[in-house]
């Protein structure tokens, strides 16, 4: 006959997997302090491997990103043509490079602490961004995630197309993404926690349980007040 205490203790392994909550981080605004893609477009335009147009354009596209009102697939869209045709192994060691570089010093300094509190209670600490997956792993790495869950590039032998892979990891499609990821890693959202500063992440904040909001815009800081959502600030 087996033994009562060893079934239930399986039992109860299973369900506290099963139960097993995360912290997903948005990364421009929330982990980082400053918008990085403002940054790697001044870089580029710098190493001239951007006209000033494409730099104007680029910024107009950001700003717009902030307040979720601009197409952002179709602002990817016009990102990525601007490396079609490039070697992904060229763009990864470039971002890697950047990053060290020219990001890794804005990390927002009341992030720590909070990632340090997820991890003690031993929840899956995960970013979700819109960034690429060059800077996600790279920003994973600094700050000792887990995972990272960001925008997907079309890759044929190699080389960029031009194109994503959808859902894009912006708006609902952080959900999507959120939700298979979750159903993965035997993750509870209802359970989970979502950092961000943008109101381009409504959806992902009423889809988690413990929505927290980061050094909010302004629409954001209004909904956040609404919902009676925790404000946070993590610049100081």
């Amino acid at each position: 006959m087996p033994s009562l205490t060893g079934r239930h203790g399986a039992d109860n392994k299973r369900a506290m997997t099963a139960n097993r909550s995360a912290a997903f981080f948005d990364l421009d605004g929330t982990l980082l302090t400053v918008n990085s893609g403002k940054i790697w477009y001044q870089r580029e335009r710098s190493m001239g491997r951007l006209s000033l147009w494409q730099v104007v354009l680029s910024v107009a596209y950001l700003t717009g990103y902030r307040f979720g009102v601009v197409d952002m697939n179709q602002a990817i869209r016009k990102a990525l043509h601007t490396v079609r045709g490039l070697d992904e192994a060229t763009l990864r060691e470039r971002t890697e490079q950047w990053y060290e570089k020219d990001v890794r010093p804005f990390a927002a300094p009341g992030a720590w602490d909070v990632i340090a509190h997820h991890r003690e209670q031993n929840h899956r600490l995960v970013l979700l961004t819109l960034s690429s997956p060059y800077e996600s792993r790279a920003a994973q790495k600094h700050f000792g995630l887990d995972d990272a869950l960001s925008s997907r590039y079309e890759i044929v032998d190699g080389r960029f197309t031009g194109d994503f892979i959808e859902p894009l990891s912006f708006g609902q499609g952080k959900v999507q993404i959120a939700e298979q990821y979750a159903s993965t890693h035997n993750l509870d959202l209802d359970a989970s926690y979502f950092y961000t500063d943008s109101i381009t992440d409504l959806p992902m904040l009423h889809r988690v349980g413990h929505p927290q909001v980061v050094n909010p815009d302004p629409r954001l800081r209004r909904q956040a007040k609404t919902q009676a959502w925790p404000i946070l600030d993590w610049k100081a």
